[in-house]
């Protein structure tokens, strides 16, 4: 019997090496520098759309969030230029310029609001304590929680109430720097109970721990230091209920609280 002719040897080694592979495609040098070109200048393109059209320009600042600041006062502080392109606004610069000329900001979100304006979104300080200014014609100086002060006004705020520091200048006060004891005033004062903060009128630190509470009709509370405060919180409270016509209280050692006078 005759073998296989070379025609079907041929046909044979076909079938068992597959289907015909194509030739690779490579991209033409010239291809690629045209793609290239046409990405470049489509950025070039998106970049000159947002600095020079007239259409993305600053043309209004909004303000949000003011209680005692106003919108005016926060635009002359930002100092946004109107008519420049929007993406040219620095955000940074106009944050630590309202910082920086309005204390009373504690933050402030500034954000690009397409296609035409600025949003200046502020969150003002909260005074918890008041400082005496007597040397400034009888204003007062807000303190608020971080023991910042930030601001000087004629009439004190109704239900905050005023730090007296009655602190010798004595080797207490050299190992407790008053920033110290300002931070530990306004930390007693956070954790005071709402109804004892509304009938606080003075809050007296004489040292680190002995800050004191006088309250309204009279009435006085040892408070101590500003450490366990939530306990002494919930002491005094059962204190006030169980001797209402008491006139002093002690907690600062709440486990075992004292209250006197009648």
């Amino acid at each position: 019997m005759a073998g296989p002719t070379t025609a079907e040897r041929g046909e044979r080694q076909k079938l068992e090496s597959g289907p015909p592979r194509l030739p690779r495609l490579r991209p033409r040098p010239r291809t690629f520098i045209i793609l290239l070109c046409a990405v470049v200048l489509a950025g070039a393109g998106s970049v000159g759309v947002l600095y020079g059209s007239p259409w993305l320009r600053v043309e209004h600042v909004s303000v949000s969030g003011t209680r005692v600041l106003t919108e005016g006062q926060v635009r002359e502080a930002a100092d946004v230029s109107l008519g420049s392109p929007l993406i040219s606004v620095g955000i940074d610069e106009i944050e630590a310029r309202l910082r920086q000329e309005l204390p009373r900001i504690d933050s402030v979100d500034v954000v690009r609001s397409w296609p035409h304006g600025i949003g200046l979104k502020v969150t003002e300080r909260t005074p918890v304590l008041i400082v005496e200014n007597s040397g400034n014609g009888g204003k007062y100086v807000e303190v608020d929680a971080k023991g910042v002060r930030f601001a000087t006004v004629s009439d004190a705020p109704k239900g905050v109430p005023v730090l007296e520091l009655a602190v010798s200048r004595s080797a207490a006060l050299r190992r407790f720097p008053e920033a110290r004891l300002v931070r530990e005033a306004v930390r007693v004062a956070g954790d005071l109970p709402a109804a004892v903060a509304r009938d606080t009128g003075t809050v007296k630190v004489r040292s680190y721990d002995s800050i004191s509470l006088e309250l309204s009709g009279g009435r006085t509370v040892m408070w101590g230091s500003g450490e366990k405060g939530s306990a002494k919180a919930r002491t005094l409270t059962a204190l006030l209920k169980a001797s209402p016509r008491a006139r002093h209280f002690d907690v600062s050692v709440p486990t075992a609280p004292a209250s006197s006078g009648s």
